[in-house]
């Protein structure tokens, strides 16, 4: 975090684009208070839209009450930098450089939530309890969470029984991870309202699985029916169920070969059969590489290719094999954090990929303009968004060892992140 950010406030952080907009930067502590009736120098830079004579401009604000407040129209849908200084006689002090971002109305009014639609617990393959998902989820800052155990749908919804009677703001949402028998792709039910794997084992499977593949005709060359049909059957059910039914890890090299052979993955593309797509999922670097490559190259042939960015985490301390719990996560834009809004959302293309590996810098995979919001985001949002949501997570842990005094805490946190998110958007 930027020493800016640790000892400053700035409000808004997100702005309108073209309206006029009054700025107020307030030092926190004793050591850093801006000093009323002084003016300060302040260099203005547009980050995207300037022309030559616009780089830079210079003007001058006064401190009121500990904030310097300015006022104008910030043009575009752009990152806007401010450089603050104080003369003196012996020179000049620097105060500090400050940021802003101004965003057309269509993602002024979305709110940035943070993710992850793909995990499992000691229910099927992964170390920890349903409720300890949930409650570390929180602890790394996520906004909303589903438990997606292979081949089962009950787990998921044991956390948000956990947490029924207790004051906790993360979205909990059901969810599964679907095995088409006889088939090698693999699917994840975000959100459905029932389980998919259990239709599996209904009498009139089969026989609605062969009327599809009578129906569907002569497939492509490469194209298998018998694979290709319980798919397309898996992600109708799942749309039934009103869940987004997620594409995953096609790249991930399992038995030495893809888990999705290419011809199947690229009809399913060609067909569009699926809501989303896991750009970044719980696999090597290379496989994920070439994901995220496959990706970009359907978005040129101009294919909609709806994403998420998933851990598939099998514990949420890292000791499974990759570690990316917590790591890679899907940022979505979405007007609320409802289930309905976060599915259609992701659908009309206002989610990211992220992927912040130990040690490295975040790399964020998805539209352009929403890569360059997400990264001013993670610089000069998430870090204080994510300590809140960890205070949170560690009295969820509490909560669910029995600890006396967990819920009050959570009481006492109850809306804290939803506060802060709104004190950045203008209003």
């Amino acid at each position: 975090m930027r020493l800016e950010q640790e000892y400053f406030q700035v409000s808004p952080l997100i702005v309108p684009s073209d309206i006029e907009t009054t700025i107020k930067i307030k030092g926190l502590y004793e050591h850093n208070q801006l000093e009323d009736g002084v003016l300060y120098d302040v260099i203005y830079y547009p980050k995207a839209f300037w022309s030559d004579g616009y780089r830079k401009e210079k003007f001058s604000a006064a401190a009121q009450n500990g904030e310097l407040i300015f006022t104008r129209a910030f043009t575009g849908e752009q990152e806007h930098v401010f450089h603050v200084i104080r003369a003196q006689d012996d020179g000049e002090k620097v105060i500090g450089t400050f940021c802003i971002y101004s965003l057309q109305d269509d993602l002024f009014q979305r709110r940035p939530y943070k993710g992850d639609v793909h995990m499992h617990s000691h229910y099927s393959d992964g170390l920890e309890s349903p409720a300890f998902v949930a409650a570390s989820c929180r602890k790394v800052g996520f906004d909303f969470m589903a438990l997606t155990d292979h081949h089962r749908y009950a787990p998921s919804l044991m956390p948000i029984d956990a947490f029924q009677d207790a004051a906790v703001d993360l979205a909990m949402f059901p969810g599964e991870e679907v095995h088409p028998p006889g088939c090698y792709t693999h699917i994840v039910n975000f959100g459905g309202e029932f389980s998919v794997n259990e239709l599996f084992h209904r009498k009139d499977y089969q026989a609605e699985i062969d009327a599809l593949i009578k129906r569907l005709g002569k497939l492509p060359a490469g194209i298998e029916a018998k694979q290709y049909a319980p798919v397309l059957w898996a992600f109708e059910k799942i749309r039934e169920a009103g869940g987004l039914g997620v594409l995953c890890h096609p790249h991930w090299v399992t038995d030495r070969r893809y888990n999705v052979p290419q011809p199947m993955l690229e009809y399913m593309f060609q067909q569009e059969i699926f809501d989303a797509f896991e750009i970044l999922g719980g696999v090597p670097v290379e496989d994920n590489n070439l994901q995220h490559a496959f990706y970009y190259e359907q978005r040129a042939k101009g294919k909609k290719v709806p994403i998420v960015a998933v851990s598939d985490s099998h514990s949420c301390l890292n000791t499974d094999e990759f570690g990316h719990f917590g790591n890679i996560y899907t940022l979505v834009f979405s007007p609320t954090l409802r289930l309905e809004d976060l599915i259609q959302s992701i659908k009309d293309l206002y989610s990211v990929a992220v992927e912040i590996m130990p040690g490295e810098l975040p790399r964020v995979y998805g539209p352009y303009r929403l890569v360059k919001l997400a990264r001013f985001l993670l610089r000069e949002y998430i870090p204080h968004h994510d300590a809140l949501c960890f205070e949170e997570g560690n009295h969820m842990l509490a909560y669910i060892r029995g600890e006396k005094g967990a819920q009050r805490k959570l009481e006492l946190c109850q809306g804290q992140v939803n506060r802060f998110r709104e004190s950045r958007w203008a209003k």
